[in-house]
């Protein structure tokens, strides 16, 4: 019988600018050899110092930021901004979040939240003498749906897309277009304990197929392989 484990990761305290993720996450809990890793992106902007400041007592000083680290604005209703930022992500408000950080504090996304993974990862492997899959996840919502989920911004270690074109179906059937965003489908299971105010950075999540993992050389990121073309896109 196969299955999943995903447990929260509690007791890392308060992430500020310079904290050694890796080295907090290897004293809050026991790695094992292809776990994967799902870390908040809310933690990597406090770490990394991507965080501006904004008027407490105005709701709306925040709007100059999302017109900067925006390269595109999509759609406009009211107070809420649908736009693209430089990495290529299109969601609300440029992806600048006020929520669990310090008062009159925004976080920014990563400037490479790819970059961000492989520091984590390559820090436990040096800490814990692990290898491990990282994800970097962050709250998205989704057209023609209501409500968020979270999904992958960063990654490293692991496929961020499981091509199973080629393959058969159970019927026989040849998959023609079947790729499965594999990345994101990790940070959705991770966000089930991590939540949003419950105060859980970090989940572990064990025992995914071990095919998604990369062998030494390989290299997948989030950006190009994930996101998908403006030119392959119908909606944009």
């Amino acid at each position: 019988m196969s299955g999943l484990e995903v447990r929260g990761v509690e007791g890392m305290g308060e992430i500020g600018r310079g904290s050694d993720l890796a080295h907090l996450i290897s004293e809050a809990t026991e790695l094992r050899d292809r776990d994967i890793l799902v870390v908040t992106q809310k933690v990597i902007s406090k770490a990394e110092g991507a965080m501006v400041d904004v008027d407490p007592n105005d709701p709306l000083s925040h709007k100059p930021v999302v017109e900067r680290e925006s390269v595109r604005i999509l759609r406009r209703r009211g107070d809420l901004v649908i736009s693209e930022t430089r990495h290529g992500f299109v969601c609300a408000n440029a992806g600048i979040d006020l929520s669990n950080v310090e008062r009159g504090k925004a976080a920014l996304l990563p400037e490479d939240a790819d970059r961000s993974a492989r520091r984590i990862r390559d820090g436990l492997r040096g800490i814990a003498d692990v290898t491990v899959g990282v994800i970097i996840s962050d709250t998205f919502g989704r057209p023609w749906r209501r409500g968020v989920t979270d999904v992958a911004i960063g990654s490293a270690g692991i496929r961020v897309i499981q091509d199973l074109r080629g393959t058969t179906d159970t019927f026989g059937r040849e998959l023609q277009v079947t790729e499965v965003a594999v990345v994101d489908e990790i940070a959705a299971a991770a966000d089930l304990v991590m939540g949003k105010s419950a105060g859980i950075p970090v989940a572990v999540v064990r025992g995914v197929d071990p095919a998604i993992f990369l062998d030494a050389g390989e290299r997948s990121s989030v950006v190009p392989d994930l996101i998908r073309h403006p030119s392959e896109d119908l909606f944009r």
